[in-house]
C-alpha cells in the first residue's frame, strides 16, 4: 500500500469515527437548540423553518391547521413555520440546567432549571423521524362555523 493511499484510508477512518451528534441526538440537546433558535427568531423566514424542523409532527400539523385557518381568513398566503411569532417567546428565567426525565418508551421530560431557587419549566420531548423532538401542547383550533346567508329583504318600492 503506498503512503498516499496509507493516508486517504487513515483519514477516512478519523473522519467517520469523529461524526458528530447533531442537536436532536438528545431531548437535552434538542430543548436547547430550539430556545437558541427561538432567540434568534426576528421574523425571518429562515429563522422560523430553522426552529419549526425541532418540533414534534403534532406541533408542525398544529401550526398548518393555523396556518391554513390564517390563509382562508385573510387571504394571504402564510407558511406554518410564520405562525412561530417571536413575540410570543419570552424566557421566562436564566437557564441553569437541563434535565432530562425518561417518561416511557420514545418520551421524555426535560426540566429546564433556572438560575433563581424554583425556577423550573418542563419541556415535553418526542423521539420520531430519527431524532427527538419538542412537542408543545397548542389549544385545538375551535371549528369552523358557517353561519346561513341571509337572504337580502326584498327593495323598497
Amino acid at each position: 500500500m503506498t503512503r498516499a493511499l496509507r493516508v486517504a484510508v487513515l483519514a477516512a477512518l478519523l473522519f467517520v469515527g469523529c461524526k458528530t451528534e447533531g442537536p436532536d441526538a438528545t431531548p437535552e440537546g434538542v430543548v436547547r437548540e430550539l430556545v437558541e433558535r427561538l432567540q434568534r427568531l426576528n421574523g425571518g423566514e429562515q429563522d422560523a423553518k430553522a426552529a419549526f424542523e425541532l418540533l414534534s409532527q403534532r406541533t408542525r400539523e398544529n401550526l398548518e391547521d393555523r396556518a391554513k385557518r390564517y390563509t382562508a381568513a385573510s387571504g394571504k398566503r402564510i407558511d406554518p413555520e410564520m405562525m412561530i411569532a417571536p413575540q410570543s417567546f419570552v424566557q421566562r428565567f436564566d437557564v441553569r440546567s437541563y434535565e432530562t426525565v425518561p417518561s416511557g418508551p420514545g418520551f421524555a421530560v426535560v426540566r429546564v432549571h433556572g438560575v433563581a431557587e424554583g425556577e423550573v419549566a418542563e419541556v415535553h420531548c418526542v423521539f420520531e423521524d430519527g431524532g427527538w423532538r419538542v412537542d408543545i401542547e397548542l389549544p385545538p383550533l375551535a371549528p369552523v362555523v358557517v353561519r346561513p346567508r341571509e337572504e337580502a329583504p326584498p327593495p323598497r318600492r
